[in-house]
Parts: C-alpha cells; sequence; structure tokens
C-alpha cells in the first residue's frame, strides 16, 4: 500500500532551489538600501505572548479577531505566532532599555503568520521586510522613510510601476471623535453596508472606509471627512511632510479612505501600491504610531515605521522582466581527470574559498566522466568549470574553461591567474 504523499500546509509560503535564490537576492538589494541609510538590524522571535498584538495591534482588528496561529504552552499561557513585527520590536527596544531618551533607527526581516484566505500576493506565512524609526517627531523623519522606499524602488527598477497614497488620520483624541461621528452616520444604513463593514461598525468603524464593495463605497461619499476632525498640530505636520515630498519630487495622492488597518496608527500613514499584481497590491505600507509605546508600558514616544511584503515585492520586480534573472548556485565548479584526485580537488575548491570569499565554489561528487561532470556544472549554473588532472598536478597549474563561451577552448593558468580572470569576469 502506497503511502499517501505529505504536502505543505495551505498558504504556508516555501521557497524551492533557485526562486529562493532570487527572492534572496531581492531582499539583499533592498536591505542593502536600509543600511545606507545607517539603520540597525533587529532580530526578532517568532513567538510572543497573545496579549502583546491583543494590547499592541488592536483586540477589534481582523488580525487579533481572527487570523492569528495562537497556542497555549504547557503553563497555560497563550502564544502566538507574529503577524507582525511593530510590536514585538517596541517589546524588545523597551525590554532592553533602549527608548527611554534615546533615538533608534532599526530594521528586520523575516516570516510573519495570519491566517487569512491564499490568493495571489496573500500568504498564510509570509515575509516581511521592516524599518522602525523611534524618538524622531517628524515630519522629517517621516521624509526619510518615504524617500528610502524611493530608493529601493529605483535599485529595484520598479520605480514607474509604483505609485504612493498618503493620508493623515489625526492624534487618538481626533481619531476618537471622528469616530463617533463615523458611527453615527453610517449607524441608520447599517442594514445596507456589506456583511464586513456591519461587523466592523461596532468594533473597528475606521476600516470600513477602506472597503472594497461598491455599494459600502456609495455610501461613504457624503459620509464624514476624516480631514475635519484632525487636530491642528497633526493637520500641520502633514501639510509641511506633503510639502517636503513635493520638493523632493515625489509624486503622490492624499486618498483620505486610506487608514490601515492596524488601531496603533496615529497622524501620517502610507502605502506603496504595485501595477499589474493583482488586487493584492500594496507592496509597502506604514505610518506614524506615536502612542505605541506608551500602550505597551513604556513612556509616550513618537515612532514611525514602514513594512514591504516580499512576495509581492518580488511580483511587481517580475512584471518589469519575462522572467527574474536565474541565479546559479555556483560560480565555480571543480572538475577532475579520474576519481583518485577527489583530495586534491576538495584542496582546490577550499584555495579558492580562501582566497575570494565571494565566490561560491561546488567540488564535483559522484564520479563519471568528463562529459558528465561539464553536464554537471552547466546544471549547477556555474560560468567557470575548473579542471585537474595529472598534467596540471605536475605542472602546478589549472585549466580554465568558460562553461558559457563555446567560442573559448581550456585555458592553462596558475591558481591565481585563473581567479583572477573569474572575478574580472565574474557576470
Amino acid at each position: 500500500m502506497t503511502s499517501k504523499v505529505i504536502q505543505s500546509v495551505r498558504g504556508m509560503h516555501g521557497l524551492v532551489p533557485g526562486i529562493a535564490a532570487q527572492y534572496s537576492e531581492i531582499q539583499k538589494k533592498a536591505v542593502g538600501v536600509i543600511q545606507s541609510y545607517a539603520y540597525d538590524e533587529i532580530q526578532l522571535p517568532l513567538l510572543e505572548y497573545t496579549d502583546l498584538f491583543a494590547r499592541g495591534v488592536g483586540e477589534s482588528t481582523d488580525i487579533v479577531e481572527k487570523e492569528m496561529y495562537s497556542l497555549d504552552d504547557r503553563d497555560g499561557v497563550s502564544l502566538s505566532l507574529r503577524p507582525e513585527g511593530t510590536a514585538g520590536c517596541v517589546r524588545a527596544l523597551e525590554e532592553n532599555g533602549l527608548l527611554y531618551n534615546q533615538t533608534q533607527k532599526i530594521f528586520y526581516t523575516g516570516p510573519m503568520f495570519r491566517y487569512e484566505k491564499p490568493q495571489k500576493g496573500r500568504y498564510r506565512q509570509f515575509n516581511q521586510i521592516g524599518v522602525e524609526s523611534y524618538g524622531f517627531k517628524g515630519p522629517d523623519i517621516d521624509l526619510e522613510l518615504l524617500l528610502m522606499m524611493r530608493d529601493i524602488l529605483s535599485e529595484l527598477d520598479i520605480s514607474s510601476e509604483v505609485s504612493l497614497e498618503i493620508n493623515n488620520l489625526g492624534s487618538v483624541e481626533s481619531r476618537h471623535a471622528y469616530r463617533l461621528a463615523l458611527i453615527e452616520y453610517l449607524e441608520p444604513l447599517r442594514s445596507k453596508l456589506d456583511e464586513d463593514s456591519q461587523r466592523r461598525l461596532s468594533s473597528n468603524p475606521l476600516r470600513i472606509l477602506d472597503s472594497k464593495n461598491a455599494q459600502t463605497q456609495d455610501l461613504l461619499l457624503n459620509a464624514p471627512r476624516l480631514d475635519d476632525y484632525s487636530d491642528d498640530d497633526s493637520r500641520d505636520s502633514f501639510a509641511e511632510l506633503c510639502a517636503l515630498l513635493d520638493g523632493q519630487g515625489q509624486n503622490y495622492v492624499i486618498n483620505p479612505f486610506l487608514v490601515r488597518g492596524l488601531d496603533y496608527y496615529t497622524d501620517c500613514v502610507f502605502e506603496w501600491k504595485a501595477k499589474g499584481i493583482g488586487a493584492q497590491n500594496t507592496i509597502c505600507a506604514g505610518g506614524r504610531y506615536d502612542g505605541l509605546v506608551g500602550k505597551l508600558g513604556g513612556r509616550e514616544t513618537p515612532a514611525i515605521g514602514f513594512a514591504i511584503g516580499l512576495e509581492r515585492l518580488v511580483l511587481a520586480v517580475e512584471q518589469t522582466q519575462d522572467q527574474l534573472p536565474v541565479i546559479g548556485s555556483a560560480d565555480v565548479y571543480v572538475c577532475m581527470l579520474g576519481e583518485s584526485l577527489l583530495s586534491r580537488a576538495i584542496e582546490l575548491g577550499a584555495q579558492i574559498r580562501q582566497r575570494k570569499a565571494d565566490l561560491k565554489v561546488r567540488v564535483h561528487m559522484g564520479g563519471g566522466n568528463l562529459k558528465k561532470q561539464f553536464k554537471k556544472a552547466d546544471t549547477s549554473g556555474a560560468k567557470w568549470a575548473l579542471l585537474i588532472g595529472e598534467e596540471e598536478i605536475e605542472k602546478n597549474m589549472v585549466s580554465l574553461k568558460d562553461l558559457r563561451d563555446s567560442t573559448t577552448g581550456q585555458t592553462m593558468l596558475s591558481l591565481e591567474e585563473a581567479i583572477q580572470k573569474i572575478v574580472v569576469n565574474k557576470s
């Protein structure tokens, strides 16, 4: 009887060899831009106390109400896989005394988990690149983060495919006043709202503004405007940010219905949206959350951040290319004329790695004639095959073959000369 084939858990997004390298390359470029702004890396645990997200993200949000993966440990304490990074980041910085009377600029990468309906660009396990700043009131720091994301888009050559939307949510107090006004307006229309909006009306009414239901959007046309309830300080700061963006030549659209799905956001919020990647087209989103540190037990601290969805960023990059570039697992493939030379081939591979650490070197394993070895070398994606036989060992040299140029043959060189040629012509 044949055993049933084990499959991955629905919505858990894994990456096979080759594809994983493409994702890593895109993440590497994005992180390189972030580090060029002198932001420091922080690493966060996958599991946190469930209460951290209930207090930080908001008990009435979709994430906390129905999307978290939670479990009780052996002591009966509820833990959750992280659905987002900001609450855990605040916890880590506050717990280690890195917020009070200090400024921090940090970033993190890694998987997040939400129980959502899987579709293109939306998974139950997905990867984020998060960037956060603490202790800066803005709007200068708001501008820096927006320009950082612009530089990431430029580095990936997708600037023309992505647009920026921004909005001003106002302070915690002004948001509360608007919340009451919105409920008062929508309550008589409750029966005409879509099912999700009816549920949100009592718990998280601002999320109704973001509804994709056409009938609900029509009902919102005459709803109170969020901007009418903003306090003067928040309105002035937002106006200054818009002026700074204008001065930097950054195009944007003010979207009065942009509210974000997390309770901790205040004042400026933003989303970068990509063309042609489907309904889930927000590749980067964020904003200010000046009240979050205080809400989680620390002293009031101004803060702002954003998160990039790596899967959606990759989709956006794919839109500008026929396909993502193939990234080979090896740069150099060491072949040998005879299995008796395996030890010498292994030593040769080690020497290359020691002399030039950024070269990926694979030594042939599994035996076979030279034709088979060259075929394996080609499959590995390596540009160069480095061959040793008795003649090469006797002369203390190696033979180098360009696997991507059939017009050239093998050239016998010293190891130093071979490495230099590989590095100069590395593609």
